[in-house]
């Protein structure tokens, strides 16, 4: 990746990207509260735990990454909730040990049409990035934005299809000497999960 192909983001818009998702995430806990506090006769939560086979461009690399996702969802009934995820990308198929993992917690919103529930997200977490050969790792903070679709095949399975764009601040491609670069990974994932 070079520099002219970077997005870059003012100062200003750097600052409003963490409080936006705070926001979010906020946003998703206020309508949950409630539920835990309230004991009813209708189901409130909606919960899940899976896990997705992930194909990514990891924007730094020609070749395309393959790797796991692993996730987990606390949705109300009004249709917000909250995404914990973790995705871990390699090029298994070049010796240069290059791989991308991330840790990420946002706010989603879904609805239910029938067996479907489309959903979007939006977070924020931290991503690690393995450099060629060993020549070390680094950390960074990222943000995400994301939907797909959760598909009702019984009662406790839950398919999922879906897309996710990544920003990760201040990247440096040499590992080095951080820059106001940034990765911009995006992937697809294809996964099952139990629904509690």
């Amino acid at each position: 990746m070079n520099a002219s192909s970077a997005f870059h983001l003012s100062r200003s818009y750097r600052r409003l990207i963490p409080r936006a998702f705070a926001a979010c995430i906020l946003l998703g806990a206020a309508h949950l509260v409630p539920a835990q506090a309230t004991a009813t006769a209708s189901k409130r939560l909606d919960i899940q735990a899976g896990a997705a086979y992930s194909n990514a461009n990891s924007d730094y690399s020609r070749s395309r990454f393959t790797g796991i996702t692993a996730y987990a969802d606390i949705d109300h009934r009004s249709g917000f909730g909250l995404e914990a995820e973790y995705n871990y990308f390699s090029d298994f198929d070049s010796d240069t040990a290059v791989n991308e993992a991330t840790y990420e917690v946002g706010g989603r919103y879904s609805r239910h049409y029938g067996r479907f529930q489309p959903y979007v997200k939006a977070m924020y977490g931290r991503g690690v990035f393995n450099y060629p050969y060993h020549a070390g790792s680094l950390a960074y903070n990222i943000f995400s934005l994301g939907g797909g679709t959760d598909i009702r095949i019984l009662r406790h399975v839950n398919g999922r299809v879906g897309f996710e764009y990544q920003h990760w601040m201040g990247f440096s491609a040499t590992g080095y000497t951080p820059r106001n670069d940034s990765l911009t990974p995006s992937f697809f994932t294809a996964g099952v999960a139990y629904h509690f």
